[in-house]
């Protein structure tokens, strides 16, 4: 088990994303989402991380059932997690954030009613609203803290001045960065800084959503579409990389998805990788990937062969990047 952070709960090391269930990566299969979610906690997983813009509520709604179905004995083993904030159209589109304290409210209200739970385990900000203080936003959260809605705060990507902040109002759980062997941006700065305030980080992003285990976006309304890292050149570039760590999975007769997982868990007792999946197999690639030892050589060579800054294109496009605290 590995805490997020010295404030937060023990969780399983790592921990299972919902975002792909709702639409993400173009159409998902419903009844295997839920299979997906039971073979998760059947595994042992216990940390169970959605936003309820993702779908627009459908993630929610989906998680709800799985819980339902798993009855409430299972429930009370596992630590939700709930994104909040992001503004969607009916089309879709993105919006925006809110984080004013009567916005945070008014999501709570209905994620509690969506996932059919009268707690919610971690609830945080997917951003930071520049319009509004992390202390305003954080502030509507240890209210509901306080009225016993929701267990513990936390925070996604911001940096360690709005983390140090919000831990000024209640204590913060974790931070939600998008970290592993293609991003590594964070470990400059970001992660030495939430190291000193005792904050956890929950790593999402570990296989740069399927680069690193050569998934390609196909299928109509997959985002990764409009992402740098999978256009036009960039992406040739990064093939020849998912290349390398594809050798030397094989070497371990491995995938190259469970060797940069296994990287990823080497990183620190302080860092729980938040896996995506839709489908059973896989939760079990991702649980195999526990049993991966990796050597100091292979780490080296590892590195070597996939190093962090010659991924061509930035995680998210031009604009998106301009509203992470995290990268500022």
């Amino acid at each position: 088990m590995r805490r997020l952070g010295t404030v937060g709960p023990a969780v399983f090391p790592i921990g299972l994303g919902c975002m792909g269930m709702s639409g993400m990566y173009g159409p998902a299969d419903e009844e295997e989402s839920v299979r997906a979610i039971h073979a998760a906690v059947a595994g042992g997983i216990t940390l169970i991380d959605t936003g309820d813009f993702y779908g627009m509520g459908h993630n929610e709604l989906l998680i709800g059932r799985a819980l339902r179905e798993m009855g409430s004995s299972t429930r009370e083993k596992l630590v939700l997690s709930v994104k909040f904030g992001a503004m969607r159209t009916p089309n879709g589109a993105w919006s925006g954030f809110d984080g004013r304290p009567a916005a945070v409210k008014n999501f709570l209200a209905y994620s509690l009613v969506r996932l059919n739970v009268k707690e919610i385990d971690i609830y945080r900000p997917a951003r930071l609203d520049d319009h509004v203080p992390i202390e305003d936003t954080i502030g509507a959260v240890a209210e509901m803290i306080r009225q016993g809605f929701i267990k513990g705060a936390a925070l996604s990507e911001v940096g360690v001045e709005t983390a140090r902040r919000a831990q000024t109002v209640t204590p913060i759980t974790d931070v939600q960065l998008e970290y592993g062997l293609a991003t590594r941006g964070m470990e400059a700065k970001v992660l030495p800084g939430l190291r000193e305030l005792g904050i956890g980080t929950s790593a999402y992003g570990v296989l740069s959503r399927g680069l690193l285990s050569g998934s390609k976006p196909a299928a109509k309304g997959d985002f990764r579409r409009f992402l740098p890292r999978y256009s036009g050149a960039n992406y040739e570039k990064n093939a020849n990389l998912v290349q390398a760590l594809a050798a030397l999975a094989a070497e371990r007769n491995i995938s190259p998805a469970q060797m940069a997982i296994a990287w990823v868990m080497t990183r620190g007792e302080d860092i729980v990788p938040v896996l995506g999946a839709r489908t059973v197999r896989q939760v079990e690639e991702a649980l195999a990937a526990l049993e991966i030892r990796l050597s100091a050589e292979e780490l080296t060579l590892l590195e070597q062969a996939v190093p962090w800054d010659a991924i061509a294109g930035t995680r998210y496009d031009k604009v998106a990047m301009t509203h992470l605290d995290s990268e500022r």
